[in-house]
């Protein structure tokens, strides 16, 4: 059966139109309209995460922070595999030996900001990790679990405790990143690197029972945290470091929560003040979505699952291309062309044709696409380097062209795919909300699927065990027995 419908609790996102001046800080007073230091929305974000109470969130809400939370660590799990992760799981056990926090998958046990690092890293290492929609930019399990569990194993958290910070983090993460109205990718800054430091703050404040004021603080101390450039997508190498992006948020949001907990300071506008967050990073925000709907309308709603190992923007087209073909019974080798239509976005940033590795190709539609007519695409494994270097599939992306639809949002994933097959028929298909997203989210019979084949390698009734717990994760007394 399918879950329940989320989409009716979504924030909605304003438009993106034109760009700002780029702002330089000067020494000038306040806008009239500008509200006193300790009068805005950071205070407010502040006071609700810190007063939020776990029977106050509806029961489906919990439900989508416990499939999120089962999905990150299937992705974790799976994550660990990867040349740019054993880097950063060696990092982390480096910097951060005699913890008591788990790097899943390891074995190892290091402190809270080193697990952190490693985790959100870990999840955001092969294009698998959640998202939301409306697009906020934000990656709620790289952030949220991340710097939740790390921060839950080294204090003694019980599963309640971790799903209410969750959610928290995600109510706070969620409406900064709509905020941003994804303009701070304009200035190419990777939005999950810049808004993720938020979630992970307040999710970790939270464990720590930070109160108002110091919770104000964490946030204030986060926002100078937030990182990350884009550069990796214009200059074709580099994808290393996209992964990196997610635990800096993560150890980042540990850190901002740490120092508030012990008295450390931030500024109380650090988020929508004249030199915070959203005039530093975007070229245009709206101040006003960040407590939109705050205490009534959770944000959390919007959180996405993904099936295919690519990035959001490849998805929509990679499911018309998977029922193009088991409708049609094709393959690669019948096409001539296809073209997708979709988003002045994916018709740039994303139109990579000839990808140079598997890091950039799973940020390539053309190559997602190929991919997709080739292998099956809910496999992750079909997205492996080699794809890379196949023939087939890299001759096929070259014929993919890309085009954009005006008046499609940037925010708009949705892809219209027209394939020109070489006897002449075309075929085509839209996919305007792919299967995982709020209106059409996973069964749970297709969670679990995707749990098991992210899980493939290790012992199966043992990955069992733990999908099970985690769908149960209120009722665990603790987190210790989350250390695969």
């Amino acid at each position: 059966m399918k879950r329940r419908n989320f989409l009716r609790n979504a924030t909605a996102v304003a438009g993106v139109s034109g760009s700002a001046p780029l702002f330089f800080a000067t020494a000038a007073p306040l806008d009239a309209d500008e509200p006193a230091a300790g009068s805005g929305q950071t205070v407010r974000l502040a006071e609700y995460a810190a007063a939020l109470r776990s029977e106050e969130i509806p029961a489906e809400i919990i439900q989508r922070a416990k499939d999120c939370i089962t999905d990150t660590v299937a992705v974790i799990l799976f994550g660990g595999q990867f040349p740019w992760s054993k880097m950063i799981i060696a990092q982390a056990q480096r910097m951060g030996s005699g913890g008591k926090s788990a790097i899943l998958g390891t074995g190892s046990l290091v402190t809270a900001p080193a697990a952190a690092l490693a985790h959100g890293a870990l999840t955001h290492a092969f294009e698998q990790d959640n998202l939301t929609l409306p697009d906020s930019g934000a990656h709620p399990g790289a952030a949220l679990l991340s710097s939740g569990l790390a921060i839950g194993q080294e204090r003694g958290a019980s599963g309640r405790d971790l799903l209410t910070a969750f959610v928290t983090g995600a109510e706070v993460m969620i409406r900064i990143g709509l905020a941003t109205k994804r303009t701070n990718e304009e200035r190419g800054f990777h939005a999950p690197g810049t808004v993720g430091s938020f979630g992970a703050a307040v999710a970790g404040g939270k464990l720590m029972k930070l109160d108002a004021a110091k919770m104000t603080n964490a946030l204030g101390i986060a926002a100078s945290t937030s990182g990350g450039l884009l550069e990796f997508a214009r200059s074709g190498n580099g994808a290393m470091v996209k992964r990196l992006h997610l635990g800096r948020a993560a150890e980042g949001g540990v850190l901002a929560a740490s120092l508030a907990a012990d008295g450390f300071t931030g500024p109380t506008t650090a988020i929508e003040g004249r030199a915070g967050f959203l005039k530093a990073f975007c070229n245009e925000s709206d101040a006003s979505l960040l407590t939109q709907g705050l205490g009534k309308n959770f944000a959390s709603s919007t959180i996405l699952l993904k099936r295919f190992a690519c990035h959001i923007t490849a998805h929509c087209a990679v499911q018309a291309i998977g029922e193009l073909r088991a409708r049609h019974k094709i393959t690669g080798s019948d096409v001539e062309s296809i073209q997708v239509d979709g988003s002045r976005r994916m018709s740039t940033v994303n139109n990579i044709p000839k990808p140079p590795d598997i890091l950039i190709g799973q940020f390539s539609i053309p190559f997602c696409v190929a991919v997709a007519m080739y292998r099956n695409a809910v496999d992750p494994y079909s997205f492996d380097d080699a794809a890379t270097r196949d023939a087939a599939i890299m001759a096929l992306a070259s014929k993919v062209k890309m085009s954009a639809v005006a008046g499609q949002s940037e925010a708009d994933v949705a892809a219209n795919v027209t394939i020109t097959l070489k006897d002449g028929r075309v075929l085509t298909q839209r996919v305007t909300e792919f299967l995982g997203t709020p209106s059409h989210p996973l069964t749970g019979k297709e969670l679990r699927e995707k749990f098991g084949l992210l899980t493939q390698k290790h012992p199966k009734q043992q990955m069992q065990r733990i999908y099970d717990r985690l769908q149960s994760l209120e009722t665990e007394k603790n987190l210790d027995w989350l250390r695969v």
